[in-house]
């Protein structure tokens, strides 16, 4: 079977993403956890982060209202997967647990998704979404508030 690719737009970015999103969202759902908390989780298990620091780490990665943010890590303390730690949020035991539970659920889907794929295709799609986000996030940046 031979198939024409499209040209890469915002549409076929978008069809992609919401794929793989989903098949994520899938796992996630069976833990009850939403993406927004894996998002936010994932950031608090890298370095150290103030609540507001994370608030603005998370609306980085997903461009979404800091007040729902704020509820997502309200959320996040209240089923105990985050925890203060001095000014800082960090994963507790069982937030780590989650995110690894959900990485060993989705790493043979994402090793069909992913696998085959050349090296070279891999970098020259890197470094075209890259640039997309980063002129996305100056034009964004250049709006004028809501």
């Amino acid at each position: 079977m031979t198939t024409t690719a499209p040209a890469a737009d915002s549409r076929v970015l978008a069809l992609a993403h919401y794929a793989a999103r989903g098949v994520l969202e899938h796992f996630l759902a069976r833990h009850g956890a939403t993406f927004q908390q894996q998002i936010a989780l994932r950031a608090a298990a890298g370095t150290p982060q103030t609540p507001d620091g994370l608030v603005a780490l998370v609306q980085g990665y997903l461009k979404a209202d800091p007040a729902d943010i704020r509820a997502t890590l309200d959320d996040l303390l209240a089923g105990r997967l985050l925890v203060a730690d001095g000014p800082h949020l960090r994963p507790t035991d069982a937030g780590r647990e989650l995110l690894a539970a959900v990485g060993a659920e989705t790493a043979p889907l994402s090793a069909r998704i992913w696998g085959g794929i050349p090296a070279e295709d891999l970098a020259a799609t890197g470094r075209v979404l890259a640039l997309v986000t980063e002129r996305a996030d100056a034009e964004l940046a250049a709006l004028p508030a809501p």
